[in-house]
């Protein structure tokens, strides 16, 4: 492929993970991969999701828990910068 684009587009995704969870590091950057990936295939192939899932009851599991794991760091990007707009905003 172009490395040009290889290039522009990990920007991309590892702006896109740090607006989504507030962090950049390698092991977030691939568990935000893995996550959008899975989260698209759900929603358009459901049923080679719902096979894949009886297929591989452990990394069902694993996917839930990384669907938790991005959940909980999204959900504490959100509170801080609502936080951070509440305290910069005038009264």
């Amino acid at each position: 492929m172009n490395p040009v684009f290889d290039r522009e587009f990990e920007a991309l995704v590892e702006t896109f993970a740090e607006r989504l969870t507030g962090k950049t590091t390698p092991d977030t950057i691939e568990n935000v991969k893995k996550w959008a990936i899975y989260s698209h295939i759900h929603k358009t192939m459901p049923a080679l999701a719902n096979h894949w899932n009886q297929s591989h009851p452990e990394a069902k599991a694993e996917v839930r828990r990384l669907f938790e794991h991005i959940r909980a760091l999204n959900e504490s990007v959100r509170a801080e910068r609502a936080e951070r707009s509440e305290t910069s905003s005038p009264e």
